[in-house]
């Protein structure tokens, strides 16, 4: 059953703009409008408001390195998919994984300018990462024993040996 959904603003007319707002302490809030509440609130409904990315930013290509045909330039498209730069331009979706391969250089720019970085690192759980913290302090320290034991510095290699046996749970080996 495919119900309408009617304007929350006249409660009249059929809804035809669907609006979601998500506040900072991500509470969604919905808006359903006709398009009569629409004009009268300034909701602008123009379809290019909406892209991922203003054209121009897409794939990194500004106006002026658009590909002209007539130049002889050869467009980019996916070998497995068939997926170009126009498609992507249009739609602002990639067509299958392949493409992040394909066109990588530009999608670096474009992910620059949307995100922190571009390499995802993913949340880790605290008691991982403690442990992984753990583990790398304990290489760390194997190290720097290596390196005082070749160095002939005893006193150093006993300190760390003891640290080391007291991070990963062994008892400290007694003095003679």
């Amino acid at each position: 059953m495919n119900e309408k959904k009617m304007c929350s603003i006249c409660k009249e007319k059929p809804a035809t703009i669907f609006l979601s707002k998500i506040s900072s302490d991500n509470k969604k809030q919905d808006w359903n409008l006709c398009d009569a509440c629409a004009k009268a609130k300034g909701v602008d409904m123009d379809p290019a408001a909406f892209l991922i990315a203003d054209a121009d930013l897409m794939l990194g290509l500004g106006a002026s390195q658009e590909l002209d045909p007539s130049a002889g330039a050869v467009e980019v498209k996916c070998a497995r998919c068939g997926f170009s730069q126009a498609d992507f331009k249009k739609s602002g979706r990639l067509g299958c994984p392949e493409c992040y391969h394909t066109f990588a250089e530009g999608l670096a720019g474009l992910l620059k300018t949307m995100h922190k970085g571009t390499r995802h690192t993913g949340k880790t759980p605290e008691a991982l990462r403690q442990t992984r913290d753990a583990v790398d302090r304990v290489k760390s320290l194997q190290k720097k024993l290596a390196k005082a034991i070749e160095q002939e510095d005893y006193e150093t290699a006993a300190a760390v040996r003891d640290e080391i046996k007291a991070m990963t749970g062994a008892a400290p080996a007694k003095s003679r």
